[in-house]
């Protein structure tokens, strides 16, 4: 049996080829994702590990920002020469450093990275753990000199002598290039910027006595454990942070992990549309396969073999195939990674392919992904092998499954999509967010489940529909290939199948992401009432310059500032929540519309009051009157009057949990030197909105972070955001229809082979090579509108469901993009076309005779 079992296996290696390609994409971004996220975390590691100094001291941080505030949290910079006098440290140093600085060339261009990740301004004190080294030029002296390392300068081209402009909290200055530092590890992409000490304390943090950390090395003999200890007994606990070099560099590589994960999950989910699709490809191809091999099964069974033997010797050539495709799939997988490494430094980001990094995880993941998934999907066909009867040796091959009954499959789609339909009605039902989300995701999981098992029901009717036009469009041609699609419906429905997941996929994320651009733009004119909007273009902070430039603008009225601050409120059930609050200037009326359930604006922002979102405050029974104890970062406590309730529609209000605000003068009070994040611009009496913009635009050319955004671009910019997603669906759609492609190839050209004598005898009786070749891509057509029309029904269901979850955060409006409905089903046409091609151009070059007389 095991001979028999090769030699099976080497006999139809060309048949099994595309389904192995379906293994080795799955394996491939499995692997591929598994070696790059390692890679990542393995390069961070070593260059936080070496760079991190034996102990760090920082400023105490309780609250994190979830928006950027601007403000950078100090200590004394003498704190240094304290800690330097403790026993057992052998130097100690401090650090000014700014990582929300903007650097503009002379042409009042940033040279800043383009990917998000910061330009940082810090002082020059190079030490053996420094990341950088000097390579030409000289070390910056005075407040008119800095370094730039080298990879800015290559990409903006800058040199030793060109001017550049720093624009920090405290103020814009001017400095000249006089030398290029280099990386000596990893760069992560950010951009730096080096001053000499005084000047980095001076410039960017705004005295001459601030510091933003303390360096410390141990002296001889000391552990860092042994410094921690005995740094934190001289200047106490509750007021600074002490990390030694491991915490530090833990720290930071937490602060980059989100960063990495998001990056892991994308290739993962890559990786698991690969598998669901592919699993869809190899159960039809093994089915296939099996019913070709009826007589050759049979005579094996006549010869003595047990359905175990048989059984056995079909899950074999799975495995054989899953190890083969397992194998081809990690050396793809390493390429794939080389070239997201690649990616990653032509955005900036230096890595090295020489220290990639393949751990004993990745082949086994490999081989469990590609041998698993082949092996379970090859169980079914290997049962339906097993019971082939010897007798079917003397009878002529027949399909499997034509025929039989399919009411166990009508069963069992019906009960799990009735689950699936209450799991879906729930979540439509359901008032919690949480809950309505999990349902959903049930909801999902048992629908797609419910159309898989029952797809073959839905065969004959909807083929019957979508092809009832080919007779009289084809004629007899036309009549056979839609007779093709329905002599079978389990293999119709297998096909189909793979498409169906995708489409579903991006028929839901359709749904849902124009839903929520159609809910922004509604919350967007109902809401926005400014002229301009003048904002950062990654929405971080900007100085009080770029907010005193915009009030000397010519032509502009009320000025509308809007300001952030991480705060922790203690509410009255006990809950402790950690938010971000806004503060506003008191004309907020004038350039917002805002739905007050309790209260307006005028109690909102009067002093030691603020606002809430009507649902938070529900949720925690607060009401207006109710005394709020808030807590702002370095510790400082108040009591604040909840003087208004907003009835927006977002449940998060300003886009901040519980969505909270208060007067600028009331954040003021706690939080000094505060960057604004959004200024509202209303043009003067008398002045045109285009004279306005024009002045904004002119006033905000020195500083390149900022944008002057009116209503539409502002939509524009939400849509932006939400696109992103959307690319990442359409990305994932791409791969589903590569595997589908090769599934409704895979299975046309076994047909073809299946129906050799039949494709003979139709030729022998005039069929021409055009009209066999016009069948079977009429064939392949109907088959992928089929899938298609199955996908989009189901990923409309899902979009409708998913819309009902945003509308509970207040994102109401249901929009359906039927443009991309309609493309998707045109595409489909076209999949089908270009998926038949190769089968029907072997199928019409077939010999006549050899046809007919073939077996």
């Amino acid at each position: 049996m095991l001979k028999a079992t090769l030699r099976s296996f080497l006999a139809h290696k060309g048949r099994l080829l595309l389904s192995a390609l379906a293994v080795v994409l799955s394996v491939a971004f499995v692997s591929g994702s598994l070696i790059f996220s390692d890679t990542l975390s393995r390069t961070f590691d070593r260059l936080f590990a070496s760079t991190a100094p034996d102990l760090t001291i920082s400023p105490e941080e309780d609250l994190k920002e979830a928006i950027p505030s601007g403000t950078t949290a100090t200590l004394p910079a003498a704190l240094a020469d304290r800690v330097a006098r403790v026993d057992g440290v052998g130097a100690a140093r401090f650090d000014a450093e700014d990582d929300g600085i903007t650097v503009a060339d002379a042409e009042n261009e940033s040279v800043g990275s383009t990917t998000g990740a910061p330009t940082i301004g810090t002082d020059w004190n190079p030490t053996s753990r420094s990341p950088v080294k000097l390579t030409s030029g000289h070390a910056p002296h005075g407040p008119s000199e800095a370094l730039l390392d080298s990879e800015t300068a290559d990409r903006k081209d800058l040199h030793i002598g060109d001017p550049l402009t720093v624009i920090a909290a405290p103020g814009s200055f001017k400095v000249r290039i006089v030398g290029i530092a280099t990386f000596t590890t990893t760069n992560p992409g950010a951009t730096l910027l080096f001053l000499d000490p005084p000047t980095a304390q001076a410039k960017l943090l705004g005295s001459a006595k601030a510091a933003t950390s303390i360096s410390v090395d141990a002296a001889e003999g000391v552990s860092n454990d042994q410094l921690k200890q005995r740094v934190t007994a001289a200047l106490g606990t509750g007021t600074y942070e002490y990390r030694t070099a491991d915490e530090q560099a833990k720290s930071d590589v937490d602060q980059l992990g989100g960063f990495l994960d998001v990056i892991k999950y994308v290739m993962l989910g890559f990786a698991g549309i690969a598998v669901l699709v592919g699993v869809f490809l190899i159960v039809n191809t093994f089915s296939m396969l099996i019913a070709q091999r009826t007589r050759e099964l049979g005579l094996l069974r006549a010869l003595g073999a047990d359905r175990r033997q048989v059984r056995r010797s079909v899950l074999t050539e799975a495995t054989l195939l899953g190890l083969v495709g397992s194998t081809v799939g990690l050396g793809t997988g390493i390429g794939l990674a080389v070239g997201l490494i690649a990616l990653m430094n032509a955005f900036g980001m230096n890595i090295r392919t020489g220290e990639m990094v393949i751990g004993w995880g990745t082949p086994v993941a490999a081989y469990v992904v590609g041998v698993g998934v082949t092996f379970v999907a090859a169980y079914l066909p290997a049962r339906r092998a097993a019971g082939v009867s010897p007798m079917a040796a003397l009878a002529d091959a027949e399909i499997a499954g034509i025929g039989k009954p399919l009411r166990t499959r009508a069963i069992v789609g019906g009960v799990v999509g009735a689950a699936g339909a209450a799991a879906l009605v729930g979540c439509v039902t359901s008032s919690k967010t949480a809950s309505a989300a999990s349902l959903l995701g049930l909801g999902v999981v048992l629908t797609l489940l419910a159309t898989v098992i029952a797809g073959p029901l839905l065969v004959r009717p909807v083929i019957r529909v979508l092809g009832g036009a080919f007779p009289a469009l084809f004629g007899p041609v036309g009549r056979m290939s839609q007779r093709n699609a329905l002599r079978n419906p389990r293999r119709t429905g297998a096909t189909a199948a793979a498409l169906m997941v995708g489409l579903a996929l991006v028929g839901g994320m359709s749904v849902a992401s124009a839903s929520m651009s159609k809910s922004f733009d509604d919350q967007i004119d109902k809401t926005l009432g400014a002229d301009y909007v003048v904002q950062n273009g990654n929405f971080l902070p900007f100085p009080q310059e770029v907010t005193d430039a915009v009030r000397r603008t010519e032509g502009a009225g009320l000025v509308v500032r809007s300001r952030f601050a991480p705060i922790a409120v203690r509410l009255p059930d006990g809950k402790r929540v950690e938010t971000s609050a806004a503060g506003y200037d008191p004309q907020l009326d004038e350039v917002a519309h805002i739905t007050y359930a309790q209260g307006d604006t005028a109690a909102a922002l009067a002093t030691g009051h603020l606002a809430m979102d009507l649902d938070f405050a529900r949720d925690h029974h607060v009401k207006v009157g109710s005394r709020i104890p808030v807590e702002f970062q370095g510790g400082r406590r108040t009591e604040l009057t909840v003087g208004a309730l907003t009835d927006q529609d977002s449940a998060d209000g300003f886009g901040t949990q519980g969505g909270i605000y208060f007067g600028l003068g009331t954040l003021e009070q706690f939080v000094q030197g505060g960057q604004d994040s959004a200024l509202y611009v209303n043009a003067a009496s008398g002045v045109g909105a285009d004279r306005l913009r024009a002045g904004l635009e002119k006033t905000l050319d020195p500083y390149p972070q900022v944008q002057v955004r009116d209503l539409a671009d502002y939509k524009d910019l939400v849509h932006d955001q939400i696109a992103v997603l959307l690319y990442l669906v359409y990305a994932l759609l791409g791969l589903a229809i590569v595997i589908a492609v090769l599934g409704v190839v895979n299975t046309l050209a076994l047909s073809v082979v299946e129906r050799t004598r039949e494709i003979g005898l139709l030729r022998a009786i005039g069929l021409a090579r055009r009209q066999l070749r016009r069948m079977i891509r009429l064939e392949s057509v109907v088959i992928a509108v089929f899938g298609a029309v199955l996908g989009l029904a189901l990923g409309l269901v899902w979009g409708v469901c998913t819309q009902q979850v945003l509308a509970l955060q207040g994102l109401n409006a249901l929009a359906i993009p039927w443009g991309t409905i309609v493309a998707v089903v045109v595409g489909s046409a076209v999949v089908g076309i270009v998926a038949a091609l190769l089968p029907a151009l072997r199928a019409s070059r077939m010999n006549v005779l050899a046809a007919i007389a073939h077996e």
